[in-house]
């Protein structure tokens, strides 16, 4: 027999056997739950938490779209990848990482899979929008990253997200946003709405704040009438913005020119370069004013300066009104012809005498400077006049006489030969040749006589043919006697002569007559 012990039971590693075989395992340790309950110790140990709720917790697990955060919670909490960040569609682990201790918001306790559902971006909510209130109620400046290019403008991460709109973004209006993403801007709160989750934000008023003081150096050295050389900094519809080196002043669209302007683009462009004229000064408001067609010529005082009422002008119709219709005599220079100065006659409508578009000489009967308007008439213009001296230099001086009346030149126009070629078939048309004469197909000799003087003529009825048999110069005298006493006009006294010498004597007869 060995002198080697064997351990007491209670000092053995392992657990003992009974002497009916039963394994007793070895204790451990001591409770020391002192009469608690283990499941009431356990679930002592758990955090308890509510919806809403903020709580903290430290990153388990990131996987592409989802977050575990052990907040000491039965289960670890979930953090879906839309709700880890204010940005959009961003990598989880870009945005925390393993061990990582972070704050979240409980959204639901238990979603329908039994999970902890916890927001990162809805716990930097609550914890910015406390802090964005009391810079707002100080009026004092927020600094955030520009994480978005959107419609209108630009979002920055100030915690949560603000919008900056793109004419607020420079103290003139910016539009290629795409090189402020990544930069980091200071901007002013204009405007917090918590029920509506709303924050807009403003750059220009925290740079107007900084440069306030070369602002009103700038304002102060400016006056009305001046005109000074500025860039085209952007384009609206209601006119174009002018950097004048350091402010914008406004172009309106009825300063852009002394025509009609239909778009601010169509005048001027971003990046040209344009001399202005300042036109009001807002001191209170920090608003210049500006002309661009102050510094061109008035086309509307150098027409009155160059013509006068009496003068005909060449023009081209451009719009038919009721009342009449508008020429346009110059660049950029209407005036009326109103429908009682249209047509010597009466006409109902103005498309009776013209159509847009057709060129036509006008008379100038007023012109009043002031109003700026221009009476002119068709009617009057086709009485004569005096041209005007542009015109005369046009189609040279010897068109004209001494007073200025159009006698004409020496080529006619297309449309003035074609008007010459339409009376000329008109008239031959419409009268006999005179000395015309001819034999009908029995051998009767006839002739056409033109009389000058124009009458009313009454049908009178070829006589039969037995009435030829009659003398040849009663019948003459007969027809003779009722042109004397109607005093028709381009009568053809038909006579049939007999060539038996009776033909001399019916001529003799016409002749006497």
């Amino acid at each position: 027999m060995s002198d080697q012990t064997v351990p007491a039971a209670s000092e053995s590693e392992f657990g003992t056997f009974n002497a009916d075989g039963t394994y007793t395992p070895r204790q451990i340790i001591d409770t020391d739950l002192k009469g608690v309950d283990i499941e009431e110790a356990y679930t002592s140990t758990m955090v308890l938490v509510e919806d809403g709720q903020l709580v903290e917790g430290t990153v388990v697990r990131v996987d592409h779209d989802e977050v575990l955060l052990d907040i000491g919670y039965k289960s670890e909490g979930v953090i879906p990848a839309r709700e880890l960040s204010i940005r959009n569609d961003v990598d989880p682990s870009e945005v925390v990482s393993m061990g990582e201790k972070i704050e979240a918001l409980v959204i639901t306790k238990e979603d329908k899979e039994g999970r902890l559902v916890l927001s990162k971006k809805r716990a930097q909510y609550e914890r910015a929008w406390g802090r964005i209130e009391d810079v707002k109620e100080a009026e004092g400046v927020v600094k955030g990253l520009v994480i978005e290019v959107v419609k209108g403008g630009l979002i920055m991460d100030i915690g949560l997200r603000g919008f900056l709109p793109a004419s607020l973004v420079e103290l003139r209006r910016v539009r290629d946003l795409q090189p402020y993403v990544g930069k980091e801007l200071d901007a002013k709160i204009i405007e917090l709405d918590k029920n509506r989750n709303n924050v807009v934000l403003s750059r220009r008023a925290w740079l107007e704040e900084t440069q306030r003081d070369q602002r009103e150096e700038f304002l102060d050295n400016l006056k009305p009438g001046e005109r000074r050389t500025g860039v085209v900094s952007s384009v609206v519809n209601f006119g174009a913005f002018v950097d004048l080196g350091g402010m914008d002043g406004l172009i309106h669209v009825s300063e852009l020119s002394w025509k009609h302007v239909d778009h601010p683009s169509s005048v001027v462009s971003v990046g040209d370069e344009i001399e202005v004229e300042v036109l009001e000064v807002d001191l209170d408001r920090e608003r210049i004013s500006l002309s661009l067609k102050a510094t061109q010529q008035d086309p509307w005082q150098e027409f009155a300066g160059s013509h006068r009422v009496g003068e005909l002008v060449y023009g081209r119709v451009t719009k038919l009104v009721p009342f009449g219709s508008f020429v346009q005599v110059g660049d950029g220079i209407e005036g009326l012809v109103h429908i009682s100065e249209m047509s010597a006659h009466h006409i109902d409508l103005p498309e009776q005498v013209v159509t847009p578009g057709e060129e036509l000489w006008v008379k100038i009967i007023d012109l009043d400077l002031q109003r700026r308007r221009i009476s002119l008439s068709i009617k009057q213009a086709a009485e004569g006049g005096q041209v005007a001296a542009e015109y005369q230099e046009h189609f040279g001086e010897h068109a004209y006489d001494t007073e200025g009346n159009f006698i004409g030149g020496e080529s006619d126009s297309e449309g003035q030969q074609a008007w010459e070629e339409y009376y000329a078939t008109a008239e031959d048309d419409a009268t006999a040749v005179v000395g015309e004469s001819g034999t009908d197909d029995d051998g009767t000799e006839y002739e056409y006589v033109e009389v000058e003087e124009e009458v009313d003529v009454e049908t009178v009825e070829e006589p039969a043919a037995e009435a030829v048999e009659e003398p040849a110069a009663e019948a003459v005298e007969e027809t003779a006697a009722e042109v004397v006493e109607e005093a028709a006009v381009e009568t053809a006294v038909e006579a049939a002569v007999e060539t038996d010498g009776e033909a001399v004597e019916a001529e003799s007869d016409i002749e006497e007559t």
